[in-house]
């Protein structure tokens, strides 16, 4: 596992849960996909908490000291993807994360686990 990017997945995770993002979701892909090492995938219940989970992971990645390379769908706060390079985030609006369906999609990659970085 490569420390630098599993230190990113820490931060991101970490940022996500402080903005009680929903039902996060590691999955590494290192091993199928030359995009990332790492996607996360998670929710929010409304649009505002979507745009605040994003806002609150870009803010702690760059506090870190990790490049955010780029954000999109920031403004209509249905999917947001952050690339920050070694990890890739998903922030969805609930309903939006089950029409896409990542998880599935993604269903080669092993999870990750990330519960001793989610509060209970």
């Amino acid at each position: 596992m490569n420390n630098t990017s599993e230190a990113l997945l820490k931060t991101v995770v970490k940022a996500a849960d402080d903005k009680r993002a929903e039902d996060i979701l590691a999955l590494d892909v290192q091993s199928i996909s030359l995009l990332a090492d790492y996607f996360v995938v998670m929710h929010g219940n409304n649009e505002k908490q979507v745009g605040a989970i994003a806002e609150g992971i870009i803010e702690e990645a760059e506090k870190a000291g990790y490049e955010v390379k780029h954000v999109e769908g920031r403004n209509a706060s249905q999917w947001v993807l952050i690339d920050l390079g070694d990890v890739v985030v998903h922030v969805f609006y609930y309903s939006e994360r089950s029409f896409y369906n990542l998880e599935k999609l993604w269903s080669d990659a092993p999870l990750v686990d990330i519960s001793g970085w989610i509060a209970e």
